[in-house]
């Protein structure tokens, strides 16, 4: 599985972060170790007070574990890859949470130690530690049979196309695929060998080459989203310049958005934001149907757990009725009789715990399956939305080099609001204009 590893404070943002069910499907604090407090807020909260009494900032030690999409990975799995990295790090003992989280079909984990030795109040130091992550990520791979990836097996050759958190919060804002957007920056370098080539080509696309201010070469959509060219195209700075000359020749980001600005006419805005309401349209069905889904999972999760809790007192009550107690009781313990029953109890108990277990992994498993399942559909919506955003921004550039609308995007409007005019007529019902 690939591990992400970051040194870090702010344990209210963290805590945040790993509780957050708006964007998870599911969120579970599967184990708590060497806290007071029983819940992860309190429990990073207790630990930043406890680095209060040392000069250390960043006292938390967070690790993401992420298996293959494909993989049906057991908890057990996930405990052992965590105790490896603990015995790597040097982090055996310390206070440590454990949260899982799923979302879209797949299942990760993340583990949160504290950085803290209690007992010297010093911070434990692991230099160079994204070594020791790269080499436990491959072990895993290797013993899991799962191929291993070609970042894994060769630094040079890591996805190009990996996104950062800004990036996917601005995807988030335009709809479009981080990844599928510096694909197409990269097809644009790729086919072009000059600036003047390379801005056609990023112009039909429906991007504007610019000046950045510390990022060197930019390209600017229509709505005035910014990406860096060196980070989408996998170039440096030094073979970018080679192509595009000087940067200081070019239009400035602000420039820029007022260039695009003043060719975006109202009637190409407003047939803009009648496209990319259909393209959200598209996908409130399918988004409605996730929901729900998510709704009922957690549901199902609450009443299993329910039903396990209350199975659990009922059996606790009778493994307690089981122990004799007064005279008998002492007569029992004279005579190693509580002893067995006591072993009898506790060999009950592991077996109820890993009933338990299996059952909510169980459930887990077909709940993974049927959000996979769901997710398949969501791909093809989002995929046609994506392509529906992408020609929208090819058109913009179309339109703004005619300016004017084509007319072949004038028929398409006609077309959908007669198709529009029809279905509110036949909504009327036969007898309205009587």
């Amino acid at each position: 599985m690939i591990l992400n590893a970051n040194q870090r404070g702010s344990a209210q943002e963290l805590a945040r972060h790993l509780l957050n069910t708006r964007d998870n499907d599911h969120v579970e604090l599967h184990d708590l170790r060497g806290f007071v407090a029983d819940d992860l807020r309190g429990a990073l909260l207790e630990a930043e007070a406890i680095s209060m009494g040392t000069k250390c900032i960043n006292h938390l030690f967070s690790v993401s574990l992420n298996p293959p999409d494909y993989a049906d990975v057991p908890v057990q799995t996930f405990e052992k890859a965590i105790a490896r990295l603990e015995a790597a790090l040097g982090l055996e003992g310390q206070p440590r949470a454990i949260v899982f989280h799923e979302k879209e079909g797949r299942r990760h984990a993340h583990a949160v130690w504290s950085r803290i030795d209690a007992d010297e109040m010093k911070a434990i130091k692991f230099p160079f530690y994204k070594r020791h992550l790269t080499d436990i990520s491959k072990q895993l791979f290797l013993e899991n049979g799962w191929p291993l990836p070609e970042g894994l097996q060769d630094r040079r050759k890591r996805d190009p196309l990996k996104f950062s958190f800004m990036e996917w919060q601005q995807a988030k804002r335009t709809g479009l695929d981080p990844k599928e957007t510096k694909a197409l920056l990269r097809e644009c370098w790729n086919v072009s060998d000059s600036r003047s080539g390379f801005e056609a080509a990023l112009q039909e696309k429906g991007f504007w080459l610019a000046q950045g201010d510390k990022r060197g070469y930019v390209a600017v959509d229509w709505r005035g989203e910014v990406y860096s060219l060196s980070r989408a195209i996998g170039e440096k700075k030094k073979e970018l310049a080679a192509r595009l000359g000087d940067r200081q020749e070019l239009f400035t980001v602000q420039e820029t958005k007022t260039l695009i600005s003043a060719q975006l006419t109202p009637k190409i805005m407003e047939w803009a934001k009648e496209a990319e309401s259909q393209a959200r349209k598209m996908r409130l069905s399918i988004t409605f149907q996730s929901e729900q889904a998510v709704q009922r999972q957690r549901s199902e999760r609450e009443s299993l757990r329910r039903r396990q809790e209350k199975r659990w007192l009922s059996e606790e009550k009778a493994r307690a009725a089981r122990m004799p107690k007064g005279m008998r009781g002492l007569w029992g313990w004279i005579t190693g009789k509580n002893r067995k029953l006591r072993q009898i109890n506790e060999a009950e108990i592991k077996k109820a715990r890993s009933r338990d277990l299996a059952e909510k992994q169980a459930l887990i498993r077909q709940q993974i399956v049927e959000r996979q399942n769901l997710q398949k559909r969501v791909a093809l919506v989002r995929q046609h939305q994506r392509k529906t955003l992408f020609g929208l921004a090819a058109d913009i550039a179309k339109a703004i080099a005619l300016g004017r609308v084509p007319e072949d995007l004038k028929s398409k409007a006609r077309d959908e609001k007669r198709q529009k005019d029809r279905e509110k007529s036949r909504d009327r019902g036969p007898d309205f204009n009587r």
